[in-house]
């Protein structure tokens, strides 16, 4: 019997943290599921952002194409005074990070401390309203592209977390946790195999116990049964027999 509980102490102990295992896994599996579920709609908001942004992209392409010719007609071409005056960046973009459910999105936008325009007196002579709507177009359109890059970065690296967050959340579904509650089943069936055996063993033991009581009671009657000798039937020696050392 002590041999029994020494096999059934590791096997419940491998039940408990096979169980600990499980719920673990449980756990993971609705933070995984919550996550993806977040992503998912932040994916899909970007998507709806992505649309429209290309769809004001291509209206303000158009305005600023129109600009450009409209300038090109009254100016003729200013190409070489830009490259002139151009001295440094007038629009900068800088990066930085959102963290949405633990994934750090790249977000770009306009840098604010960005110096004023390099081309204020271009236009001087003819054309000068033309030129600053013209410029104030084409800035709208690199502010558009700016947010445009920030929501298609975003939109790469949301789609690749997202497949690689579906593949853990149903490899913990299907594999992982059906893997651990089979091993749940067999060791539960290991166990009522167990119970079962030391079931058997102390009803045989009972069994032996009631035997051998059942033969000491037999015992016990038949010794009390038996015969008891009174001394009525005991025989006379000294009558039976002469003792020839005797002399008369």
């Amino acid at each position: 019997m002590a041999a029994v509980r020494d096999n059934v102490f590791p096997t419940r102990m491998n039940l408990t943290i096979t169980k600990t295992r499980l719920k673990g896994a449980e756990t993971g599996h609705s933070l995984l599921k919550r996550k993806s579920e977040a992503l998912t709609t932040r994916f899909r908001v970007i998507v709806r952002k992505i649309e429209d942004a290309k769809l004001k992209m291509g209206k303000i392409m158009q305005n600023a194409s129109f600009s450009l010719a409209e300038v090109a007609y009254i100016t003729g071409d200013i190409s070489y005074q830009v490259r002139e005056s151009a001295k440094h960046a007038t629009f900068r973009v800088t990066a930085k990070q959102e963290n949405v459910s633990g994934v750090l999105l790249p977000a770009f936008e306009r840098d604010s401390a960005t110096g004023g325009s390099q081309f204020e007196l271009t236009g001087l002579g003819r054309g000068g309203q033309q030129i600053q709507k013209a410029r104030a177009v084409y800035t709208r359109a690199v502010e558009m592209l700016v947010e445009l890059a920030s929501l298609q970065t975003a939109f790469v690296v949301l789609d690749e977390v997202i497949k690689i967050t579906n593949r853990r959340v149903n490899a913990i579904e299907y594999v992982i946790i059906p893997r651990i509650e089979n091993t749940i089943s067999h060791i539960n069936s290991e166990l009522d195999e167990q119970d079962r055996e030391e079931f058997y063993r102390l009803k045989k033991i009972q069994g032996k116990k009631k035997d051998r009581a059942k033969a000491a009671a037999a015992a016990q009657k038949e010794a009390d049964d038996a015969p008891v000798d009174d001394g009525r039937h005991v025989r006379d020696i000294l009558s039976e027999q002469v003792d020839e050392d005797i002399i008369f």
